[in-house]
């Protein structure tokens, strides 16, 4: 397909129904939404297939749904750090902000480094695809020792304070994916939950309580990873 017919397709499926449900139901604000569902979306992409150059045009539409697609379409190893820059300003609410974060920026060479300065960013968005490229990341890192994953801890901590709804959701995120990459992780976000509980302030108390209901659950599914320490020999 080509970037007219792309254009032409999404302008077929609009639904201004979807919009005003989406923001009801979901809290998504849209700018320039054609109400278009993501799981709409997501067969598109698979019928168009990575695509770097038309993933730019489709951005660059300034189209809410096209530029969904360039999360989708945009081959992760190509993310550039002035590309990641240059959307990360543009997110208007979580479900845009987590399509980069979770399939492109955590699968992209810039993960650590965007993590780390995100995650004290000002934006709300900004501060959110730091954190969720951080649960991501949790996800599709899947070699590296708890040492590179133990270093987050404090950015979570520092940041537990923030109570924008969806700052600190993407931090309870972060706090619970790390804790179920491994049985050690586990024990150590379960201890840092257990500070962060003793907090005076609602968010920070919020966040722990509700990443400890996950994390103390037995049993809780584990990625194991990284598999060559965790993996079990009798599985």
């Amino acid at each position: 397909m080509t970037y007219n017919e792309i254009i032409e397709h999404l302008y077929e499926l609009q639904d201004p129904e979807k919009v005003v449900f989406k923001e009801k139901k979901f809290g998504i604000v849209s700018n320039n939404s054609l109400g278009i569902y993501h799981k709409e979306l997501k067969e598109i992409a698979r019928e168009i297939g990575r695509d770097n150059k038309l993933a730019l045009q489709l951005f660059d539409s300034g189209i809410y749904e096209a530029r969904l697609l360039c999360s989708k379409l945009f081959t992760p190893k190509d993310v550039t750090e002035p590309l990641m820059e240059k959307w990360v300003k543009t997110f208007e609410n979580w479900e845009i902000c987590d399509s980069f974060s979770m399939g492109l920026f955590a699968k992209s060479e810039w993960a650590l480094t965007k993590i780390l300065e995100w995650s004290e960013r000002t934006p709300e968005f900004e501060k959110r695809a730091g954190f969720a490229t951080m649960a991501a990341y949790c996800m599709a890192d899947k070699k590296s020792g708890n040492e590179l994953f133990e270093q987050f801890f404090p950015l979570i901590e520092r940041e537990a304070d923030d109570e924008r709804l969806y700052v600190k959701k993407a931090v309870n995120w972060a706090l619970r994916n790390i804790g179920k990459r491994n049985v050690d992780l586990n024990k150590q976000a379960i201890e840092v939950a257990n500070t962060l509980i003793k907090s005076t302030t609602p968010t920070a108390k919020w966040i722990a309580k509700n990443a400890l209901n996950e994390l103390q659950k037995r049993p809780i599914r584990m990625s194991d990873y990284p598999r060559a320490i965790y993996r079990n020999p009798n599985t």
